[in-house]
């Protein structure tokens, strides 16, 4: 290969961005180019860049505006829809360029270019987006609740160096973020806490949900509807950013009509972010298949090949979506994203007594009102920074699906429901929802449900969650505080796409409990259920709430289960 370092890229504005182009040491006069655009600093991709020039692409590693070496001044998000339109065409007009341009890259990378292709540059022929966030969505918050991973992030992002390091030492954040979260500290007090106050936070926390200021970085439903190009979405089981990645992916679908439809493929892995890039075996204290460490590198190369007319389609893409089921450890594949899901089972919440006790628990059954109570209850107040399980959580990964200590100091005050074993290995696949007659009574507060496998032997493992700040029950865009202590209905309609074949005689462990207070405490906005702008709330502000779920005949409250196809 051949490297030309420190290339400048004229922008519309006379900002220059810094560059490094790698070249086939053979290529042809001219060849397809593939691009990135990264914040994280262009030194980062350097083995990507060899990988593709040793395959014959030119591949050029740009540094974002105010990042690495490039000039100007980084504002996430933002300004990466225009950069990116220049940085295809400069691309598309050098030599060494037969003029078609693809982009690549994940997590910030993939916004990108989803960014980019709202612009539609004419010479950009594909995108591969990978772990893509959207803004909004997923990014800086997800269910409008933010996270203090975000001061982490801004930090490595800060000036022109990487400060990769820095974002690396996850002892140094989590004991941060502990510190702040026992304190009882405002959200906004997190913002200078490594003396580098940061102006994006400061924005973001005026936008605290989904309006016009976050529908202006993602495209729009005829900006989606013109994207023709095809398209390759790849996300995971565990991947951080898999609701942004799969709303992209369900809004391009919508809009674009039958061509872009079939040229839009998705996979989804049994990864987690960083395995969207580079997959691994285990994930969180699981480990998969030998099937599940998918060749991404090879799969790129295939893809470039066969949407610039060199190569045929890849084997691997036998239908438009291929996603992994775990337990099985077999790739399978669908038409769509709907067809992955043959059809969803309703399991009824009940309880003989209370269930907030994960040793003497509620059940989930197929058949309504069973169960001699009528409800169940915890109470969860947010002044408490010092119990048991803020001491489990001080000794658990953040990150691991297996670690049940959390849950177990939760006794008490979190609710706790289980299936009757299977009868036979049954596949679950695609998205569970849970509809939930709940009473709180503060104006508002987080709640928090996840679903778990429960082997013969104890064993856990966490399979999807979704969370819900009580004020937006209604309408994710239109706040309304709760003013009524009577049974209203929630619903959780934002659970993460599994696939997994739950073995014969394991059952299913539905969990709802405070955000506040379930594994990752730490790594969350607190939410001190005042009602108040939650971000500048603090413990001075805090309110014990009671939340009651009902489950009696008037007041079914249903997990529906995604049974797949297999």
């Amino acid at each position: 290969m051949r490297l030309s370092w420190g290339v400048t890229i004229p922008l519309r504005d006379g900002v220059q961005l810094a560059a490094t182009i790698y070249l086939p040491s053979n290529c042809p006069p001219a060849t397809a180019c593939i691009v990135s655009i990264t914040p994280y600093v262009a030194d980062t991709l350097h083995e990507v860049g060899v990988h593709l020039a040793k395959h014959g692409y030119v591949f050029v590693a740009v540094d974002s505006r105010g990042r690495g070496n490039s000039e100007g001044q980084f504002r996430p998000l933002i300004q990466e829809a225009a950069d990116g339109y220049d940085v295809v065409e400069w691309l598309a007009r050098q030599p060494y360029c037969n003029g078609k341009v693809a982009m690549r890259g994940g997590s910030y990378l993939g916004y990108v270019q989803w960014a980019t292709a709202k612009e539609f540059p004419p010479h950009l022929k594909t995108i591969v987006p990978a772990a893509a966030p959207l803004p909004g969505v997923d990014f800086p918050m997800r269910s409008n609740i933010a996270y203090p991973y975000l001061i982490a992030w801004l930090t490595l992002t800060a000036g022109h160096t990487s400060q990769g390091n820095l974002l690396g030492d996850r002892t140094f954040w989590s004991q941060l973020y502990r510190n702040w979260h026992q304190s009882g500290r405002a959200f906004r007090c997190l913002n200078g806490l490594v003396n580098q106050p940061s102006p994006a936070f400061e924005e973001w926390l005026a936008h605290p949900r989904p309006d016009e200021y976050w529908d202006a970085y993602n495209p729009t439903a005829p900006q989606y509807a013109n994207i023709q190009i095809p398209i390759l979405t790849i996300t995971g089981s565990y991947d951080d950013d898999q609701p942004g990645a799969l709303e992209h992916h369900r809004r391009h679908i919508r809009n674009a009509g039958p061509h872009g439809h079939c040229r839009h493929y998705l996979i989804i892995g049994p990864w987690d972010h960083a395995g969207t890039r580079i997959p691994k075996l285990q994930v969180g204290g699981v480990t998969f298949g030998r099937a599940s460490l998918l060749d991404l590198q090879q799969l790129h190369i295939d893809w470039y090949g066969w949407v610039m007319g060199e190569l045929p389609k890849p084997r691997f893409l036998q239908k438009r979506v291929a996603y992994y089921v775990t337990g099985l450890e077999q790739w399978h594949y669908a038409d769509s994203l709907e067809e992955v899901t043959d059809h969803s089972q309703s399991y009824f919440l009940g309880s003989d007594t209370n269930a907030s006790d994960p040793f003497s628990s509620g059940f989930l059954t197929l058949e309504s009102a069973t169960g001699a109570a009528s409800s169940d209850a915890y109470t969860y107040d947010p002044r408490n920074t010092h119990g048991p399980e803020v001491d489990a959580e001080s000794r658990t990964d953040p990150g691991s699906l297996v670690d049940q200590s959390v849950l177990f100091a939760l006794r008490g005050c979190a609710l706790f429901y289980h299936s009757a074993p299977f009868d036979r290995d049954t596949e679950i696949s695609g998205f569970f929802s849970l509809s939930a007659w709940i009473s709180i009574d503060t104006p508002d507060t987080d709640l928090y449900v996840s679903v778990h496998e429960i082997a013969t032997d104890g064993a856990s493992i966490r399979l999807s969650s979704d969370a819900l700040r009580a004020r937006y029950r209604e309408d994710i865009r239109d706040p309304k505080l709760i003013a009524s202590s009577e049974a209203m209905l929630y619903e959780f309609r934002g659970f993460t796409f599994i696939s997994r074949q739950v073995k014969k005689g394991h059952r299913l462990r539905l969990v709802i409990a405070p955000f506040g207070r379930l594994v990752e405490a730490s790594f969350t906005q607190k939410n001190y259920n005042s009602g108040g702008v939650v971000a500048d709330e603090s413990i001075a502000d805090a309110r014990p709430v009671t939340v009651i779920l009902f489950h009696d005949p008037s007041h079914p409250s249903v997990l529906s289960v995604p049974m797949g196809r297999g």
